[in-house]
């Protein structure tokens, strides 16, 4: 169980031969973590029963359940259970920054992408895939075919992060291309003015969508600390800066903290599932976050 456990960690998964591995890999790794978790029961069962609310109709609850484990749970027909869900993948060149010892930003996010979508395939969900930087380079539409998957991953595999952020305009033409309502999961550092950015998530909200926003960072993007001398890059603009961080080091966090305070705030009140991971974290983290998600919906 330990063994498949591993898999959770970016610093082994990035070692793999080939991302359908990795993303194989870390799901194995998520669903046997959730036979030890409060999740137990669900992770194989959410996709054909859902926990017991009042005024269920009691002729569809499952008493197996109940008698094995003591929660209620009542079965759904499939109707019920299908979700469409569409995968947004920042491709921009701010999503190619690692320090050392941590994979690239964009790696982490493609990997979580790549699980996310094996795992909805698990569930017979309908999973589609898009990926953008100031424009939209790829768009796959949501399909539940399980063969599917392989033009999934192997889109994710062969993308690489290049041009400067657009994200928010990108993300608005997503949220008019997504279609009926659905699950839109968004997987970007969100390095684009804040103003915008949460006008593209209240796009998605205002169509009706559900919304998770997975913003990925790296550990020295959120606390700045780089040693002595450096020059530091943009890596869309390749502007160089000569610094010493610790003259700026204030001023860059209280900048930052602002930023991702108002898109947090936003995705509150709006009730979208904002979540921020640094790539030093393991991967069931952001598939946690979907699982609560799916289990609401």
């Amino acid at each position: 169980m330990e063994d498949s456990r591993k898999y959770l960690r970016p610093e082994v998964v990035a070692q793999l031969s080939s991302i359908e591995l990795r993303a194989r890999l870390v799901v194995e790794g998520f669903i046997t973590g959730l036979h030890k978790s409060p999740y137990h029961g669900f992770s194989v069962e959410f996709a054909e029963h859902r926990q017991y609310q009042p005024g269920d109709d009691l002729r569809y609850m499952d008493w197996k359940i109940v008698g094995r484990s003591g929660r209620y749970y009542v079965k759904q027909f499939e109707e019920e259970t299908n979700l469409r869900a569409m995968i947004f993948l920042d491709c921009s060149g701010s999503m190619r920054y690692q320090s050392k010892g941590h994979i690239r930003k964009f790696d982490y996010g493609a990997y979580v992408a790549a699980a996310l979508a094996m795992l909805m395939m698990k569930q017979q969900d309908a999973v589609g895939l898009a990926l953008y930087d100031r424009s939209v380079r790829s768009f796959l539409p949501s399909r539940s075919k399980q063969s599917y998957i392989r033009e999934l991953i192997k889109s994710i595999g062969a993308a690489e992060p290049s041009e400067q952020t657009g994200t928010a305009e990108a993300l608005n033409g997503l949220a008019e291309r997504m279609g009926r309502r659905g699950l839109a999961i968004i997987i970007s550092d969100f390095f684009d003015d804040t103003d915008s950015i949460v006008q593209a998530l209240k796009h998605f909200r205002h169509r009706h969508h559900e919304v998770i926003a997975m913003q990925i960072l790296d550990p020295r993007e959120l606390d700045f600390k780089l040693g002595g001398d450096v020059t530091l890059i943009d890596m869309e603009t390749g502007e160089k800066l000569m610094t010493q961080p610790q003259h700026i080091a204030a001023s860059y966090r209280e900048a930052l903290l602002a930023h991702n305070a108002t898109i947090k705030r936003e995705c509150f009140q709006r009730g979208i599932d904002y979540i921020l991971i640094d790539t030093s974290q393991p991967f069931d983290i952001a598939l946690r976050e979907y699982l609560a998600r799916r289990r609401r919906l």
